[in-house]
This record gives C-alpha cells, structure tokens and sequence, in this order.
C-alpha cells in the first residue's frame, strides 16, 4: 500500500505541474477586450430586462444574424417572466477559438403570480453563462440555437 500512494502521489504533483504550465502558457485576453466584454454582455442583458428584445437582438454573433431575423428572436422571447440583473462576471477566456464565457446573474419572477406557491417563492435567482466570441476584434453574444 505504502509503494502505491507513493506512486499516486508523483503522479498527482506530476499532473499538477502539467496542468499548471499548461495554464502559463495559454493567452490571456487583455483588460480592455474584457472590459468591453461585460460591457456588452451587461447591456444586452439590460435590454432584455426592459423587453427591449430588438437592441438584444443587435448583440447576436454576424452569423447568427444572417440565418435568424430580428422578428424570428424576437418571437422566442416571453412577457411571462421580469428579470432583474444581479451581476455579470467574467468566467473564461479561449484564445484558440476566440471565446469567452460570462456569468450572468438574473432574479426572476413570473408576472402573474398564479398560484399560492408562484407568490411564496418570489423571485427566483439563477445563473447563467454565456458564450461571447471575438470576430473582427469585436464582442457577440453566441446565442444558442
């Protein structure tokens, strides 16, 4: 037992040494390219809080916007539900593929509390991460399709 933890616990220093210099290796996205990340992340999301679903729409990767029209992302959208934003936070940045991912905090509540249990719960927190990538040096939201 005593040769196998030692075993095991060269191989757990040895993949941490690998894993860690993988990490000082890979690129880091630069304070101002992430600042104007969540700075656009955090105005779409403000235009969703207002229903604003046509200036969201306007943060949609180029790509996606030449598959789906305004009207057809508008239509996804629901006046059920208010959000309110709480927080957006950068996660993670992939140089390679350009992308990055940001946290988006939301409370949300429906608007018509239908039920005693709607009214008891309130308004709900949650979680979100988003996928934005870098095309022409610029931030899009990568919406799911």
């Amino acid at each position: 037992l005593g040769v196998f933890m030692r075993a095991l616990q060269r191989f757990l220093v040895v993949s941490i040494v690998i894993a860690l210099a993988g990490c000082a290796g890979s690129p880091r996205i630069a304070e101002d390219s992430q600042a104007r990340l969540l700075e656009r992340a955090e105005a779409r999301w403000l235009a969703l809080v207002e229903r604003d679903w046509g200036t969201a729409y306007e943060y949609t990767s180029p790509a996606y916007r030449e598959i789906f029209s305004k009207n057809m992302y508008e239509r996804k959208f629901s006046y059920m539900v208010e959000w309110e934003l709480t927080s957006v936070d950068f996660v993670h940045y992939d140089a390679r593929a350009a992308v990055a991912s940001v946290a988006i905090g939301v409370m949300s509540r429906p608007v018509k509390q239908t039920s005693a249990a709607s009214v008891a719960i309130g308004a709900v927190p949650t979680r979100l991460i988003e996928q934005w990538i870098l095309v022409d040096d610029e931030w899009w939201y990568s919406a799911n399709l």
